[in-house]
């Protein structure tokens, strides 16, 4: 599960360093006359930057920031059009080894070259009575040719049960499941199927909002020709990211981590390529990649293997890495912060683990350090199937187990 996030994280750190940052760079085609009007189109080139318009990190005013740099261009006035492209990353959106049931929720939204508002649209609903169809009131950011078929039901249920159904880059949606009842005001989150043109829109509003004209629209279809940078937009540096990763298991970033890792020579990105590209990393590295199965960035896929050996190996080489402080301080601390927030609270290793949890249908798992009584240990526990009646209880004899070998 998310203990994933730690084979794609440590590999990013080594392959690219702490302060690597993503850039989208604004680009012209045509010419721009004296009079100050592009006689041409105006393009976002993506690589992959998941912070873009991101509630976790990131300039939040970043569209202003554009406005003002195709000013300094000398672009009052634009006869084309704003395009996304998207292309440094493949079209494949969503990983094909991911489930149909995560597809199209805000969890397993797709990785694209261009990412914008963490890919996530969050839906307005209001219920009336049980067995009743929730009424669609809107959604955030406005996407107009996205259709829903709704199935949902008002319930007794007293918390969110709906789930979203639909291919990436597909323009509809069915919504599944059930939400409670009598709400005047309920809301759902879902991902966006296509960000980059949900971006364009809002940069030629922008634009146009700031006395820019365009004779244009906004689209995502990218034509071929020559073109020249304006402008380059970086995102927050990289070691920023990791620890949004690790601390709260971001399945977003690190899936466009992951793609972001095959990028090469202008060869759309993939994640069969990351996937290679980082198992050669590890192995050359001397790690047993032969137990490391990995076919996406976050984890999300249930065809994700990794034994405890190779995670414990992975652990032990970053604690002697030159990024061993900021890989360790990325994790959170138990009893402290992040998805460790409640394990091995109000206990003798409370504080004193920096850990990734992860966590799937019949499946538990934990990766870090130990710091205890003098002695400083990595380890790794991977539960599968467990007999216990509920996760927590597995979760409970995994903590005692690291109380008892602490000691």
């Amino acid at each position: 599960a998310s203990t994933m996030k730690l084979v794609t994280t440590a590999a990013a750190l080594e392959l690219l360093g702490a302060g690597y940052q993503f850039t989208t760079t604004l680009q012209t085609d045509g010419s721009i006359t004296p009079d100050s009007i592009l006689n041409g189109n105006l393009y976002i080139h993506g690589s992959g930057d998941p912070t873009l318009g991101s509630s976790k990190l990131g300039n939040a005013a970043f569209l202003t920031d554009w406005v003002t740099a195709v000013r300094k261009a000398g672009i009052r006035q634009i006869n084309g059009d704003v395009i996304a492209d998207a292309t440094a990353l493949d079209t494949e959106g969503v990983n094909p080894k991911w489930l149909w049931e995560d597809i199209g929720n805000y969890f397993a939204a797709g990785a694209y070259g261009i990412a914008y508002k963490d890919n996530t649209f969050e839906m307005e609903l209001k219920s009336g009575a049980a067995g009743t169809t929730p009424e669609i009131i809107k959604i955030t950011p406005s996407i107009p040719e996205l259709t829903f078929k709704n199935y949902l039901k008002s319930t007794a249920i007293r918390f969110d049960s709906a789930y979203f159904y639909g291919a990436p880059s597909d323009n509809q949606r069915s919504i599944y499941g059930e939400i409670p009842a009598n709400k005047p005001v309920f809301r759902i989150k879902g991902d966006i199927p296509r960000p980059g043109l949900v971006l364009a829109r809002d940069f030629l509003w922008k634009l146009k909002s700031a006395g820019i004209s365009v004779s244009g629209k906004a689209t995502d279809e990218v034509p071929s020709g020559n073109r020249k940078v304006i402008y380059t937009h970086k995102s927050p540096f990289l070691s920023e990211m990791i620890k949004e990763i690790n601390q709260n298991s971001n399945n977003h970033y690190a899936e466009h981590l992951f793609r972001h890792l095959a990028l090469q020579g202008g060869k759309p990105a993939s994640s069969t390529d990351a996937a290679k590209r980082i198992s050669r990393f590890w192995q050359s590295k001397g790690l047993p990649v032969s137990e490391l199965y990995q076919y996406d960035g976050s984890g999300l896929s249930p065809v994700n293997a990794v034994s405890a050996n190779f995670l414990v190996s992975l652990l032990t080489y970053m604690d002697k890495s030159k990024n061993s402080t900021i890989f360790k301080s990325s994790l959170p601390v138990a009893g402290k912060s992040g998805t460790l927030t409640n394990f091995l609270k109000n206990t003798a290793l409370d504080g004193k683990v920096q850990a990734k949890s992860g966590t799937f249908n019949r499946v538990k798992s934990y990766a870090g350090y130990i710091s205890s009584n003098g002695k400083q240990f990595a380890f790794a526990i991977i539960v599968n199937n467990p007999n216990a009646s509920s996760l927590s209880a597995t979760t409970k004899k995994m903590e005692e187990f690291l109380l008892s070998i602490s000691k």
